[in-house]
């Protein structure tokens, strides 16, 4: 079970390493899939691939793990292939949370959080 602290503004947190623990969990289980890991290079996640799937069943492997690891929290994903050597694929893919706004600032925006 995932432990939420609170955070400075009394809101519980997300813990990101647990996601993208279950999400290489679930990649590396699959068949094909001989390695996955991630590396940050720059303060950057890439996510680096040995497989034996094409390019296309891979990236739907990866956007499948991915929605289940995200199921329930307001996440969402993005993975932009960057290289192959072989069997190796590198994607940059990142986890993060939509930049929308959260409440009400009487600024009466038309795309106000109240009208939704």
């Amino acid at each position: 079970m995932m432990t939420r602290e609170l955070n400075a503004n009394g809101v519980k947190s997300m813990d990101l390493e647990t996601i993208w623990q279950l999400f290489l969990s679930h990649l590396q289980a699959e068949e094909q899939v001989l390695n996955a890991r991630v590396q940050k290079r720059a303060g950057i996640p890439f996510l680096y691939v040995e497989s034996e799937l094409g390019r296309e069943e891979l990236e739907y492997s990866i956007r499948k793990w991915s929605a289940r690891a995200m199921r329930g929290k307001r996440l969402h994903s993005e993975t932009i292939f960057f290289r192959a050597a072989g069997d190796l694929s590198v994607y940059r893919h990142r986890f993060y949370v939509p930049q929308e706004k959260m409440f009400c600032c009487g600024n009466l925006c038309p795309d106000c959080v109240r009208f939704k």
